[in-house]
Order: structure tokens, then sequence, then C-alpha cells
């Protein structure tokens, strides 16, 4: 027999029997669509904290035990035995691929790689010091005037062609907007080159001299995608859903998922992190700054530590600190990079090794190193959530999809608490 939960109108005495419903992992919830109809109430749940917006069969997190899975696949095994693009496969079909479908996938995405001319030209409408999210954002968006032939939302085959055409052109539409900022001239994708060799191609390739491509740089970058593909239902994601579910093109849909990534709040905190690094500005000024952060009256804050989902170690932490740490080695940066990098080892030698953060859990998150490892890659911080939206397209694009296949969908209508003036009537300008 299945639990049910009884909610009572104390005013009326009415009740209503609210079904729990259990996921494969995770918190019961309370199914409360009832409560309207039969009690004349709506729940309040300020930024939906504690509401399931959907079922989804994608994403599992386990902030308190620090768990992360991708349709079922714990993070730490898909890092260490997985592409990015096997990930994406993934996400977006629900299983891995055999040989033969991952064939057919790498090469459908590497074929729809290029830009058309038409939106190349978009760039041209940009300031020279445009914010490469705005192109991004914009770009993406403009590529329904392009394919608009193909974007029945309820064909299966358009809803894959679209899948296709975003995976593979987000990481040329990045590289431009980046090179677009440096005034340097555009460069096509390559199909000899794996997907995150492209990305680098496109990104610092020079006319003028032989690109050469690091293993390891290569291979954090790899990780840092893969470790961002999905998270869940976070704003940005939500976001893209709540688009979705109006019926709009899927190209619309990422660009508003983009969108919301840009808030400092939500894909912002790994250029927060180098900001603080830049600020600390020497080994020496750590102790100061640490007691900053120790002062409750301080509103100095540690960037890049601790986390609102996880409340102990994010597992993807874990994964990219050994990458982090054998980029610097072998880089052996120097120069004006070096004091930052000599800055972010020691404060995370500290945060692992302080009572005070150890007692409140402020362990280094995943941006912590994911904005050491961009730095060090020759990334500046105006694309870093550039990069960030590249890898989390994947994931927005597996999250639209399930919820365009799912039959119950309907459009978004969260619900509010008016606490404005109650209703009056209307007085003329010359009697106020």
């Amino acid at each position: 027999m299945s639990k049910t939960v009884t909610i009572t109108d104390n005013a009326s005495g009415k009740s209503i029997e609210c079904q729990v419903m259990e996921g494969t992992h995770g918190h019961p919830v309370v199914d409360t669509r009832a409560l309207s109809k039969e009690l004349g109430m709506f729940t309040f749940d300020p930024a939906f904290v504690t509401t399931a917006s959907c079922e989804s069969a994608i994403t599992f997190i386990d902030g308190e035990k620090g768990i992360l899975l991708h349709r079922g696949y714990p993070i730490d095994q898909l890092a260490e035995n997985s592409s990015y693009l096997e990930v994406c496969y993934l996400l977006i079909n629900g299983e891995l691929p055999t040989k033969t479908e991952m064939d057919s996938f790498v090469f459908s995405i590497g074929r729809l790689s290029l830009l058309h001319e038409g939106l190349l030209n978009f760039f041209n409408g940009f300031r020279h010091d445009a914010h490469p999210m705005a192109m991004l954002a914009g770009v993406v968006a403009g590529m329904s005037s392009h394919y608009h032939e193909e974007m029945d939302i309820y064909n299966p085959e358009h809803r894959n062609m679209c899948a296709i055409r975003l995976l593979g052109k987000m990481p040329t539409i990045a590289a431009k907007s980046f090179r677009y900022l440096l005034g340097r001239p555009y460069v096509y994708p390559r199909h000899d080159l794996g997907y995150v060799e492209n990305f680098f191609n496109m990104m610092f390739h020079l006319p003028n001299r032989e690109m050469a491509m690091n293993p390891t740089a290569v291979k954090a970058l790899e990780i840092m995608l893969i470790l961002h593909a999905d998270h869940e239902q976070n704003a940005s994601t939500s976001t893209v859903r709540l688009a979705g579910s109006s019926q709009a093109n899927p190209y619309a849909c990422i660009a508003a998922g983009i969108t919301t990534l840009w808030g400092p709040a939500h894909g912002g905190a790994n250029e927060a992190v180098i900001n603080m690094l830049q600020e600390i500005g020497d080994v020496k000024n750590i102790g100061p700054y640490i007691d900053r952060v120790k002062d409750k009256n301080n509103p100095t804050r540690l960037m890049g530590f601790g986390h609102r989902v996880y409340k102990n170690f994010d597992p993807r932490a874990k994964i990219i600190r050994g990458v982090c740490h054998q980029l610097l080695g072998e880089l052996d940066a120097t120069g004006d990079q070096q004091p930052m990098f000599e800055i972010a080892m020691e404060l995370e030698r500290i945060a692992l090794e302080d009572q005070y953060f150890i007692e409140r859990k402020l362990y280094p998150n995943v941006d912590f190193y994911s904005g050491i490892i961009l730095s060090a890659l020759g990334i500046p911080t105006n694309m870093f959530t550039v990069m960030f939206a590249v890898a989390r397209t994947a994931g927005w694009i597996a999250q639209w999809k399930e919820m365009m296949e799912d039959p119950s969908l309907k459009i978004g209508r969260p619900r509010q608490l008016y606490v404005g003036a109650a209703k009056r009537d209307y007085v003329a300008m010359d009697q106020r």
C-alpha cells in the first residue's frame, strides 16, 4: 500500500490525503497537486528549495553523502573511464553507447561542427569588447533563424538533430567568441581532431606557427567538461525546462539557460575564485585574509570553498584536484601566474588542515580547481562561464529532451503569495 500524508485545514476541519512519492534514490516527496482544488491553498516555497519540479531519470545528487550519479553511474567512474562525448550520449540517450553507436554519434557531431557563414556574420554586430556570454547567447538563439525547418519539437528526429547540432556547434561558437575578443581570425573546425582537441585548436591556433597540444592540458579540459555536464535541477537547467514548457524552440531554450548561467551567483563562481586570488596577491597576505574570513563581522568570503548542495566534500573536487595538481606540475607556471597558483595551493592546504574550515565543511569545491585550471590554460576570466556553458550544453539538452518526451508536460506556471495593495478604485489625476 502506498504511503500518504494527511494535510488538514484547522479552520474548516477539512483534510486531504497526499500521496508520498519515492524515487530510486533520495528523499521522498509529497504530491500536493490536490491542495489547491480540495483546500483552496498553495504551498509557499521561495526559490523552490523544497519543491520537486519534475520527475527525472538523468542525474541524482546526494549532498549529504557527496554523491553524484549520471543515469546511475558515479561521476568518478565516468571521469576516469569515459570521454565527454560518451557522457553526452549517456545523458541524452539514457545508456552507454556501443562502439558502433559511439562512432556514429561522434561522426554526426563532427559533421555539424561548422558554423554557417550567416551565423559568423552575427559576430560583426557585437562591440569589439562585448562579453563573450552575450555573444554565445545571441548566436545560439540565432541558430533558430537558420534551422527553422528542423524544429518540430514533437518530432523525435528533429529533437535529435537539434541536440547533435548544439553539441557540434557550441565549442565552435565559444571559440569564435574568444577569438573575436582577441581580434584573431576564425579557425574552422577539423574532423581529424577529437572533440576537446578540436576545441583547443579553434581557440588557440595561430596561422604563423604550429599548434602544439599538451596532452595533460587536453585531459584537464575534458575532465572539466565531464564534471560540469549536468547537475540536476539547478537555476539554468530549470530555466531551460521552464522555457521549453512553453513549446519554445530548443535553441531559444538553451540560450535562456546560457543567460541564467551568466549570473554570478550561478556560473561565475570559478571567476570569483581567480578574483579572490588576485586580491590576496601574495602568499604572505593569506593569513590576514583568512582572519577576515573568520571574523563574523567581516563580509569577506572564501570563494571556491563549500557548496550549497554538497554538505561534505564535493565529489567533483576530488577528481579535478588531482588533474589540477598534475597540470600545474607539468606547466611549471612562471611569471604573473606563478604567485596566484602558490596562493591557491596554500589556501587549499589551510582549508584541509584548519579546524575552522573542517568543522564548517568548507572544503575546496569544483569551482576552486576549475578556475585554476582554466587560468593555467591561458583562458581569460571573462571566458570562464562560456567554458561552463559548453560543458553544460549536454545536460541542458538531455533535460529538455526528457521533458519534451514526458506525456504529462504542461507549461510551467508558479504561484505567488500576493502582498500588494488591496482592491481599490481609480482616482482621477486632479483629485490625487
